[in-house]
């Protein structure tokens, strides 16, 4: 209970100007609105246990404290970072006393993916069989971080970053709560959107920051950047930030755009990553992605690592930029991964199958007598350097590994092919005949 000093006592902007209301709430009408999920659950006042999702300052406790109100359930807010068994056992059993006097329990769990995975299983019970309506909070990907077992018992709503107008909206609010305009220009108040990339939690406290300024100009870009400290991009080199970032690379690269792999991995950078983790996904992509459509890309990328090895940062960093546009620009084939996944399918259906005897060595008598080696034409001295015999097993058909495109250095490679399997048909080699055209499929997985 709030003494009466309590209540006087200063309290941040932030806090001030939290939403009273779920129509307050600002950013989420996908989730809140009358035809979002939460706004119909509200609307028939019953609610499921649901996990927040969401980046910083997105609202996901207020949301969850609306809830309670707007359903007349009771609240019992825990954080993960400073609660454990014990406080559980205490809600638990409180809200066992409000269910048998015919009233409901909301217990919001901030930050649950801080939970371990057997203090996750102790919220089953309770949650099963109604005891508490469970609302989640993350941060991060609860797919990685939220047993299964609690997912299934749980629906998982995404809340969005706050764009522009829902930052300038907030900003319109502070300036009506303090009573005078922000001491800042039109550009001065977009550097302060941008510096919060979304979190609405950290604008209003940049604002209440400004507030304490009386510059004799209104602050512009540059005058805000001067005055508060620059915030830190949001990214965990370990959590959803980090592969979400990763793959947009990847993608960037592999779709040829080589401005759109320059961002990200210049928000890689700026972020903090190991440039060595994303040359490492360099050099997996010059094989996975360009292959033999452009073998120097392969090369290209370990000498971006040998390079950064031994320049270090930042001046290493632009022989990463330099492989990025190469591989953003090489022409494109999977073809070597598909050939690969094919191969690696086929050697485990296939067993333990012999080669061809003619193709095995005989440094033994015994081995001479059972036919080892007998039979081999030495390619070097046929025409062509080419014999065109059989190198797979006796009870195996030719299979059709390998299909290079048309594009790049594999278009040269194609031709090669098929001219070899001209002359394997030529000379009656069974199984044998027309290679698939050139891009042809490429790949099962949609990597």
């Amino acid at each position: 209970m709030s003494s009466l000093f309590e209540a006087n006592a200063p309290r941040p902007l932030a806090d001030r100007l939290r939403p009273k209301t779920i129509a307050e709430v600002l950013g989420q009408d996908h989730l809140l609105g009358g035809d979002g999920p939460l706004g119909r659950m509200v609307a028939h006042k019953r609610l499921a246990s649901m996990i927040l999702w969401g980046p910083p300052g997105s609202g996901k406790t207020t949301v969850a404290r609306l809830l309670a109100d707007a359903t007349d359930l009771a609240f019992e807010p825990i954080s993960a970072v400073f609660s454990g068994v014990a406080d559980l056992r205490k809600i638990f059993a409180a809200a066992r006393e409000r269910r048998a006097m015919g009233a409901g329990t909301i217990l919001f769990v901030d930050e649950i993916h801080r939970f371990n995975r057997a203090q996750q299983d102790g919220f089953l019970p309770v949650v099963e069989d109604g005891t508490v309506v469970l609302i989640g909070a993350t941060t991060e990907n609860p797919s990685f971080e939220l047993n299964g077992a609690l997912l299934s018992r749980c629906q998982v709503f995404v809340l969005a970053r706050l764009e522009g107008a829902a930052l300038d909206t907030l900003l319109d609010r502070a300036e009506a709560e303090m009573g005078r305009p922000l001491p800042v220009s039109a550009d001065g108040r977009a550097a302060m959107k941008a510096m919060a990339d979304g979190d609405g939690r950290y604008i209003l406290n940049l604002a209440e920051e400004l507030f304490t300024l009386t510059p004799q100009q209104p602050l512009d870009a540059a005058g805000v950047t001067e005055s508060v400290q620059q915030r830190a991009p949001l990214y965990d080199k370990s959590q959803d930030g980090h592969y979400n970032l990763i793959s947009a690379l990847h993608k960037s690269l592999r779709g040829s755009d080589a401005d759109g792999a320059l961002y990200w991995l210049a928000r890689m950078l700026v972020a903090g990553e190991d440039p060595l983790y994303i040359v490492r996904r360099l050099v997996r992509f010059a094989s996975e992605d360009v292959g033999l459509a452009d073998p120097g890309a392969l090369t290209q990328a370990l000498a971006a690592k040998d390079a950064y090895h031994f320049l270090g940062s930042p001046e290493g960093e632009l022989a990463i930029v330099q492989a990025v546009l190469y591989l953003a620009t090489a022409p494109k084939s999977n073809a070597a991964y598909a050939a690969g996944k094919k191969a690696m399918s086929l050697a485990r259906e296939t067993g333990s199958l012999m080669p061809p005897k003619h193709i095995l060595n005989a440094p033994t008598r015994l081995m001479s007598e059972l036919g080892y080696g007998a039979g081999y034409t030495y390619d070097h001295g046929a025409a062509d350097a080419f014999s065109g015999q059989n190198y797979f097993p006796d009870a195996m058909a030719r299979p059709t590994l390998y299909q290079p495109t048309a594009r790049g250095f594999e278009k040269e490679l194609a031709e090669r092919l098929e001219h070899w399997a001209r002359l394997r048909a030529e000379a009656g080699e069974p199984g044998d005949g027309a290679r698939p055209a050139p891009d042809g499929p490429e790949g099962e997985d949609g990597r």
